[in-house]
């Protein structure tokens, strides 16, 4: 994004959220023309860092200080999907965005699962290296499932939720997801697909690519995604493994059974869904808006596809500010 545009859109947001009336805006502090804008790939890896647990050393980048937030990447992604949003929320919270066991630069301890289970567990022990107690979680895709799972199983650590579009107890996997699985079961999907689009960029973005199937700006990927994105992944036959463990503990639902946690959950939930999605049902919003005791909505965003979050971080800026204030 140029600077330009991306500050006209953050100082639009703020004046937009202040100019609703929620309470308490003046508390807020003013962000930076700096602070507004994306991380392009040199800086987010120049920012990135490294924290030894039992699950291995996690990859993550921090932006911002104050009461922590949690960001939650989608398969095939890593926490570079994140580098618009937190620019626009670094400046209202500790924006901590770490890269899933088997996916992105996180270095897996030997023998560790990659599953959603483990995935929950090894963020509490990131969140407690980091001296977090709680967090606002904003989750994408199977991060999404990983952050029902961690409100299920350890609400305490969740001060709000927001979700973007995401499996659900009744769809996980989704069935688009099958193929996929079934490749990586025979340890092929990392070659077969990404190795294609790590290759050819155009492929990558065209219909029968990535872009096509999960982004609305025929632009997107960018380039420099896709290198940050599939690079790690087809590093060494051992990263290969890895992602392919990812997608493969997905087989067998891990959502199942989490419906009576959800709904004793406490914390302010929001869905923001696009609608143009492909990969998930349109009625799995709904279907967490019912699921969650405090749900406070869907948004839908019409022509918008699974990685949504990643080419509007406006909206989710928009969202989470205002999911925020609710409980100032």
């Amino acid at each position: 994004m140029a600077p330009d545009l991306g500050r006209r859109r953050f100082l639009a947001l703020a004046t937009a959220v202040c100019a609703a009336g929620i309470a308490g805006c003046a508390r807020w502090p003013r962000s930076t023309a700096a602070t507004a804008t994306a991380m392009d790939a040199a800086s987010f890896h120049a920012a990135r860092r490294y924290k030894h647990t039992a699950f291995g050393d996690i990859a993550y980048v921090e932006r911002g200080n104050g009461p922590a937030a949690l960001f939650l990447h989608g398969f095939p992604l890593n926490s570079f999907q994140w580098r618009g949003a937190l620019g626009r929320l670094a400046p209202y919270r500790r924006c901590i965005a770490p890269d899933f066991l088997g996916l992105g630069y996180t270095r897996v301890a030997e023998g560790q699962s990659c599953a959603p289970a483990a995935q929950v567990a090894m963020l509490v022990a990131l969140l407690d290296t980091l001296g977090v107690q709680r967090a606002d979680v904003i989750a994408s895709d199977s991060g999404g499932a990983v952050a029902q799972l961690l409100v299920a199983h350890h609400p305490e650590r969740v001060r709000s939720l927001l979700l973007a579009n995401c499996d659900t107890e009744q769809d996980c996997p989704p069935p688009a997801m099958l193929p996929v699985i079934e490749l990586a079961k025979q340890g092929r999907f990392v070659d077969d697909w990404l190795g294609h689009w790590y290759r050819d960029h155009a492929l990558a973005r065209s219909a029968a690519g990535i872009g096509g199937m999960c982004y609305a700006n025929p632009a997107d990927p960018s380039d420099e995604a896709i290198d940050t994105y599939f690079g790690p992944l087809l590093a060494s036959q051992h990263s290969r493994d890895l992602a392919h463990a990812y997608a493969t503990a997905l087989e067998h639902n891990p959502l199942a059974g989490v419906g009576p946690a959800l709904a004793r959950a406490t914390m302010p939930v929001r869905i923001v869904w696009g609608e143009a999605d492909t990969i998930f049902a349109p009625n799995n919003a709904d279907f967490l808006d019912r699921a969650f005791g405090h749900s406070q909505g869907v948004r839908r965003l019409p022509e918008s596809k699974l990685f949504w979050p990643e080419e509007r971080p406006d909206v989710i800026a928009e969202e989470a500010l205002k999911l925020w204030k609710e409980q100032a």
